[in-house]
């Protein structure tokens, strides 16, 4: 046998090494991050940070950011008596039966977008109506403007309301986007959106539609 084949055949019998694994670090400072870790909100552009509990409690403070970072909270709150028919649904302009609603700092107003299989989609959300909805669910005027959100989840099923972290409403949007399949869905999607509300209930602090 020559040089280079017995080479070859070494090459041949060796063992692929398994790819190294995917380290996750913080946005901020590049610490390695926990499973289990916290995310903030760049507010000009939109876009989520993973951070670590150091960063995270850093920036726990609202003017820590200075208007450019926001820490996204960790509550979630299931809005009991919240008053939306279906004619003050159809006056909000959503196109699907899943949305979420919140105020944009840099937009100065409230925006409405609903997870499709493209992704979120932003909707051109009728403002008078909104108003019309604070004024009947007055807990709507305690959310902290970026990081929270009206989600709302109208289809297949008695309707849900809830107060969640906008990074809660993305993962939404994520198992939409990466199971959708042909024009209903399919089961697989459906089944993983009823674990993700179930997990939400699970997390959820009760809140009345008249809180404020």
């Amino acid at each position: 046998m020559t040089v280079a084949a017995s080479r070859l055949r070494r090459l041949i019998k060796t063992e692929p090494k398994p790819p190294a694994p995917v380290v996750e670090r913080c946005g901020l400072c590049s610490t390695m991050l926990a499973d289990e870790h916290r995310h903030m909100l760049d507010v000009p552009t939109g876009s989520l940070i993973c951070v670590c509990q150091a960063c995270s409690i850093l920036f726990d403070q609202k003017a820590a950011g200075a208007g450019h970072y926001r820490l996204i909270p960790n509550d979630v709150f299931a809005i009991d008596g919240f008053s939306l028919e279906d004619g003050r649904w159809e006056a909000l302009r959503l196109p699907v039966d899943m949305a979420f609603f919140y105020r944009s700092t840099p937009a100065d107003r409230i925006l409405a977008y609903y997870p499709s299989p493209a992704g979120a989609t932003q909707s051109l959300l009728d403002l008078s109506a909104w108003s019309r909805l604070e004024e009947e669910n007055p807990v709507l005027r305690t959310m902290e403007p970026d990081v929270q959100a009206l989600l709302v989840q109208r289809a297949r099923g008695a309707p849900s309301y809830w107060i969640a972290p906008i990074d809660v409403c993305y993962e939404l949007v994520a198992v939409i986007r990466t199971r959708w399949r042909g024009l209903g869905g399919g089961e697989e999607v459906w089944s993983a959106i009823d674990e993700f509300f179930e997990r939400l209930r699970e997390r959820a602090s009760l809140l009345h539609s008249t809180s404020t």
